[in-house]
């Protein structure tokens, strides 16, 4: 799906064979057109946290031009001038609202204005986050639809209505949609008009569904009642297939996928299809290829327009992000008294102390931007998704991400340097404050757009904060403070003059000592100029520091952090739009051996009618290394703050009493949003939030947070996990913490190997 969508992430170790075409215009031919065209539902849940449902599918509704665009004109375009010009304007209607339908049609109208959330942040449930990643990719009047595995975690009742709203628009829209599922129901099967299956990159069979079960009748499988079509068709090709085989078959079946793939390239069906492929193209189709392919634009947006609306939805989801904000904020404030205490009123005679105040000030600042970093990473998946959907222009996201920091790093240079500026005891003058605190801005600025580059050029957090920070401690080291410019050998003095530290130490020290009060002959009953060579009082010092001494280095310094923030800008333009760190899913590429195959033949079930062979398999007594637990629960109610209204509780759940004992399963039911997690949630001790009232035993006693903790497993929905581990190293992890010392560390490899 990735490859005929266009989001297969390409690289020169990749090679793709074959031919793709939509109306017989070549894939290469409208490849980065082509996300107006297809769109592709993944099926991973990657959204932007803080925002509510109704956001999400708004902004994909603004990007995606936010009305009835031109070529959807086209499909009203059938009938009488009346009757289209009725459908025309109702179509109109719909559009402007198409975020509320698209809601309503998905069910999400009950969390509409909750926020999405995500495995930090509490939001919707996880069927209804995977109903917004469909809704999210319904706009823009695409012609045909890619859904990768839509019903994970959502039940049959809205997979059921989901899918057949798609069947519903395939065919009064002659729109085309293709979904991906995990063993489907056979009420959701039996929506499809074709089905393609696929095992270990063969096509096994493709073609109409109601033809499938006696295709395979006659390659010798047959369904068995009461076992589901969907559940049956999966099996084939795996070692789970010969329940299925029929004894009396005349041929050998397949069993291999490759061996499918022979049988049905030799079969009536696959012959009708290439003869429907080889018939001469239908006119209107090739009509079709001038009237809507050729004028599609790659994005629905102006330049202007698409920047504002990430504009918005950036200040948006920075600024909704309330603890960050304030915490920025409150560092900057307790850091500026700390300062201002430590250097209160600095005799200007003591250059070292004032250097080191400017210099600790323009370090703080610009090391403050660091803590973006991991909010630029986590929107960065999320701007692949959007990006290759053709939503935006790269550049309209960089700088509307540019653009929304300015506020935040204003109010922080604003506190910061008002408090350094004035308590520290710089020159009492209006305009020289207003100097200083544009250079600390634009430095600050500057710095934010160096940390926004690399977490865009390079792979993760964990590469991203450990350059960013050793680039700060160049830029540090050659600002001119810790080593003058003097000391700085020749061939490392291009580190001095690159640095955006050190053009602000040079800006804001001239700005100090060459202002009216210092540039004097004599200050403090001494005589720079017939001291020192006729200099001034502010030259002498700013010369014991190799600084520069005309007023011009000023305006110097603010051309270049502003040319140095537009080069970040660029280099972070080219990062995000040729850098893409996404890779495809992983896939099993080893070669099965002689002795697999083999093996297949030597576990197979007994063929002879009737012959129902029971075995008596010898099962050695197993040690139990744990106790049996049953766990119930008594009047549980959580209560958590309305969004809304604070000062309000709402009830997530409402008296729930129940058991479950050793021995057994018990089934935890109930539709998207019901509070399934919820409240395994808070019987698994999960809750850090809201109240909850209730009791929770384990074996008849009232369990502590500790004992729940230590006699639970919790598969949680979200899924958690370092991503530098493999597999066998994260059982491996589990097993040894969750495992008592008692337990050997044999037994713990075995309970490793058992999973696996």
């Amino acid at each position: 799906m990735k490859v005929l969508s266009g989001r297969f992430p390409m690289s020169r170790n990749i090679t793709m064979e074959g031919d793709i075409s939509f109306n017989s215009v070549a894939h290469k031919d409208i490849v980065d057109r082509l996300p107006q065209f297809v769109s592709y539902v993944n099926q991973r849940d990657k959204h932007f946290p803080t925002l509510t449902v109704k956001e999400t599918l708004e902004f994909a509704h603004t990007f995606c031009g936010g009305k009835l665009l031109e070529q959807g004109k086209g499909m009203l375009e059938m009938g009488h001038r009346t009757t289209d010009a009725e459908a025309l304007e109702a179509t109109k209607n719909i559009f402007a609202h198409y975020p509320e339908i698209v809601i309503q049609q998905l069910g999400l109208q009950i969390c509409q204005d909750t926020v999405v959330g995500d495995n930090m942040l509490r939001g919707v449930s996880g069927g209804e986050r995977k109903r917004v990643t469909t809704g999210e990719m319904e706009f823009g009047m695409k012609y045909i639809s890619l859904m990768d595995e839509i019903s994970t975690g959502l039940d049959s009742a809205a997979t059921y209505d989901i899918i057949n709203t798609q069947r519903s628009v395939a065919h009064r829209l002659r729109k085309t949609v293709v979904i991906a599922l995990l063993q489907p129901s056979p009420e959701v099967f039996s929506l499809f008009d074709d089905v393609m299956i696929l095992n270990e990159g063969e096509l096994m069979y493709h073609g109409p569904c109601s033809e499938v079960e006696a295709y395979f009748e006659t390659l010798g499988f047959k369904c068995p009642p009461e076992r589901d079509i969907a559940d049956y068709l999966l099996d084939l090709g795996t070692k789970q297939q010969y329940p299925y085989q029929v004894p009396t078959h005349p041929t050998k079946q397949p069993r291999s996928p490759s061996e499918f793939a022979d049988s049905f390239s030799q079969s009536r069906i696959y012959r009708n299809t290439l003869a429907a492929l080889e018939a001469p193209y239908d006119q209107k189709l090739v009509e079709s290829v001038k009237d809507i392919i050729d004028p599609m634009p790659m994005f629905h947006q102006s330049v202007f327009a698409s920047v504002l609306a990430l504009q918005w939805r950036a200040l948006l989801i920075t600024y909704r992000n309330k603890a960050f904000v304030m915490g920025r904020l409150m560092m900057v404030l307790i850091m500026g008294l700390l300062y201002c205490s430590i250097f209160y009123d600095f005799d200007p005679t003591q250059i070292a102390v004032v250097m080191g105040v400017i210099f600790a000030t323009v370090m703080f600042l610009s090391m403050g931007q660091g803590s973006m970093i991991p909010v630029y990473i986590a929107g960065r998946d999320i701007f692949y998704k959007h990006r290759r959907a053709n939503f935006f222009r790269t550049g309209s996201y960089v700088l509307a991400t540019t653009v929304s920091q300015i506020p935040l790093a204003l109010v922080e240079t604003i506190i910061f340097g008002s408090i350094v500026y004035w308590i520290c005891g710089f020159v009492s003058d209006v305009k020289l404050f207003i100097i200083f605190e544009l250079v600390l801005f634009l430095s600050n600025l500057a710095m934010g757009m160096w940390f926004f580059f690399l977490a865009g050029a390079l792979p993760d957090a964990n590469v991203v904060m450990p350059v960013g920070m050793s680039s700060i401690l160049v830029f540090v080291i050659f600002a001119g403070f810790i080593v003058t410019k003097a000391q700085i050998p020749d061939y490392l003095i291009w580190a001095h003059w690159i640095s955006p530290i050190a053009w602000a130490l040079k800006a804001l020290a001239i700005n100090q000592y060459r202002s009216d009060d210092f540039d004097v002959c004599v200050y403090a009953d001494v005589d720079y100029c017939s001291k020192y060579n006729g200099m001034t009082m502010g030259e002498y010092y700013l010369d014991l520091f190799g600084m520069e001494t005309e007023k011009k280095w000023i305006a110097y310094a603010f051309i270049y952090l502003i040319a140095v923030y537009v080069f970040f800008m660029f280099l972070s333009y080219l990062a995000m739009e040729f850098i893409r760190y996404e890779t495809p899913d992983n896939v099993d590429v080893s070669v099965k051996s002689i002795e697999d195959e083999n093996s297949y033949v030597l576990t197979e079930t007994p063929k002879a009618k009737g012959a129902n062979a029971i075995i008596d398999l010898p099962v050695a007594a197993r040690e139990k290394n744990f106790v049996p637990v049953t766990v119930a629960f008594q009047d549980l109610h959580y209560f958590v703050p309305n969004p809304k209204n604070p000062k309000e509780q709402l009830e997530l759940l409402k008296g729930i009493d129940g058991f479950a004992i050793p021995g057994s399963i018990t089934a935890l039911m109930g539709s998207t949003g019901a509070g399934k997690t919820t409240l395994m949630d808070v019987i698994a001790g999960r809750k850090t939030g809201g109240k909850i009232t209730g009791k929770i035993m384990l074996n008849g006693y009232e369990a502590s947070d500790l004992a729940i903790r230590r006699c639970t497993g919790y598969c949680e929905q979200m899924d958690v996990h370092s991503e530098a581990a493999t597999i066998r190293e994260a059982l491996t992890f589990s097993s040894f913490l969750r495992q008592d010392a008692s337990v050997s560390d044999a037994k713990k490899y075995d309970s490793v190997n058992e999973c696996q």
